[in-house]
């Protein structure tokens, strides 16, 4: 399964990389892509707001609400196994698009896809990290992979408004098919077959994923309800602790089964629990900073949707310049100063938004460029660490890991500045223009939001250095199968 050491070498595992660099590109691009297609599908499906929400709303819940039971299954079943699978489905699911005629189709539709994506995403981390030993080839396998993704982020929007001028909004996702047929071909032919010996030989842990899978759904649905219904609605307050309660549920069946789905002593682990919280703090910042860039631009300061699409332009230029620098910087200065210069760009550029960008463009520029160099160095790093910090036989659950604790706290970031926002600020934030007296609650409320995100990413941060700071190597496996 793996390239031998002598042989070792990015060009010689080109087709696995090739397969798995299609699949995070579909992940990517996947609801990027539709962002821009949400007034047409509304028209012509009739599609309430609500339900346009739910188009995308669902991929992402779905998506990271099964991502921990399908990385267990993972390295159970076979990463490859399961990977193909969930290929196929999102085939199938991509395909049925032709076929929707209403919102409820094609929010089930964008059900499905979730489903096929949370098969596919942690196995395309794993793999690429098992691909090889040594570990400058894997940080630059996994970053060849993730700048694959990146740049479908990036020019999804723009693709989608080519698209649409020249054919029907259904195209969009039926572009994945071609994709999802490449990925199937090159991950079959470039990467063998599970070996035995290398699975997890444990019964899958059914309730325990039920419990896990209840509570990021909630998790990821409570945010959207305190930025649609407020602070003042009983329902997202309803829903964050039921999401508690599932949460409390899923670590007392975790240390009591016999065979739980995840053995909690892994988190106990240095490198894994700091990987997760440079993970975490990357999350929090992306999500919360551009959630509070997008408001000040558009509603605080006029610009256009044209102007503020440009004005992200610092962001996307730095997460794709960057990807050729990760592996010389882990060179110069070690897998783990890496990691603490990444996430400290993440909280000194939160820190210059607060101070500087809730007044001038030049620290909000200064602000996307620093938080986004600082993603592109500790995502990648922070993946390796817990990849390291866990035995063979569960790096799929890892790197289930990394996506669900992105996909949690990115859900977070925007919560905390979503309800400080709708705290703060007096009247309808999309009504213009606005007063003086709401154009400075809206000041007060960046200011406030940026110091809290900059707070609670530098603790996060802070934790994961003192963790990994004496964790230089991975740690034996766990005597208990």
């Amino acid at each position: 399964m793996f390239v031998q050491n002598e042989q070792q070498s990015l060009h010689r595992a080109w087709l696995a990389l090739t397969g798995l660099s299609a699949v995070f590109l579909v992940e990517m691009l996947d609801n990027s892509v539709l962002t821009v297609a949400l007034p047409t599908i509304g028209r012509d499906l009739a599609a309430s707001t609500t339900a346009l929400q739910w188009v995308t709303g669902a991929y992402s819940v779905v998506f990271g609400g099964l991502m921990l039971v399908f990385g267990a299954a993972a390295d159970r079943f076979g990463r490859r196994r399961l990977m193909t699978v969930g290929l196929v489905l999102l085939g199938l699911a991509s395909l049925a698009t032709a076929f929707v005629a209403t919102a409820t189709e094609l929010v089930g539709v964008r059900a499905a896809m979730g489903a096929a994506a949370a098969m596919t995403a942690p196995g395309a981390g794993a793999l690429a990290f098992r691909l090889f030993d040594d570990e400058g080839l894997r940080i630059r396998a996994i970053t060849l992979i993730s700048t694959v993704g990146l740049v479908g982020l990036a020019v999804g929007p723009t693709l989608g408004g080519l698209v649409l001028a020249v054919a029907p909004w259904q195209v969009l996702l039926l572009v994945n098919v071609p994709i999802a047929v490449l990925a199937v071909v090159a991950v079959r032919r470039g990467i063998a077959a599970d070996d035995a010996a290398d699975l997890h030989r444990v019964p899958l842990d059914l309730p325990g994923g039920a419990l896990g899978t209840t509570t990021i759904v909630l998790a990821l649905v409570a945010p959207t309800l305190f930025v649609v219904q407020g602070a003042d609605s009983w329902t997202p307050w309803a829903t964050t602790a039921a999401a508690v309660l599932a949460g409390v549920g899923f670590v007392v069946r975790q240390r009591t089964a016999h065979d739980p789905l995840l053995d909690l002593a892994l988190l106990a682990r240095p490198l894994v629990s700091g990987g997760l919280a440079y993970k975490a703090a990357a999350g929090l910042a992306t999500a919360g900073l551009s959630y509070l860039v997008t408001l000040q631009l558009q509603f605080a300061w006029g610009w256009p949707p044209a102007a503020a699409a440009l004005a992200m332009l610092p962001q996307v230029v730095v997460l794709l310049a960057a990807g050729p620098l990760v592996n010389p910087l882990v060179q110069r200065v070690g897998l783990h100063r890496a990691a603490w210069l990444g996430a400290g760009a993440i909280v000194v550029g939160l820190a210059v938004f607060t101070g500087l960008g809730t007044v001038t463009y030049v620290g909000v520029a200064l602000a996307l460029a620093l938080v986004a160099a600082g993603l592109r160095v500790a995502g990648v790093v922070a993946m390796v660490t817990v990849l390291q910090g866990l035995p063979s036989t569960r790096t799929t659950i890892g790197a289930a890991l990394t996506d669900t604790a992105t996909e949690v706290t990115s859900g977070t970031g925007v919560a905390v500045t979503g309800t400080i926002v709708a705290a703060l600020f007096t009247g309808t934030i999309t009504a213009s223009p606005w007063s003086a007296a709401q154009a400075a609650e809206f000041h007060h409320a960046a200011l406030l939001a940026g110091g809290v995100l900059t707070v609670v990413a530098a603790v996060l941060v802070a934790w994961a250095m003192v963790r990994t700071r004496t964790a230089v190597s991975p740690e034996p496996a766990p005597a208990a199968a």
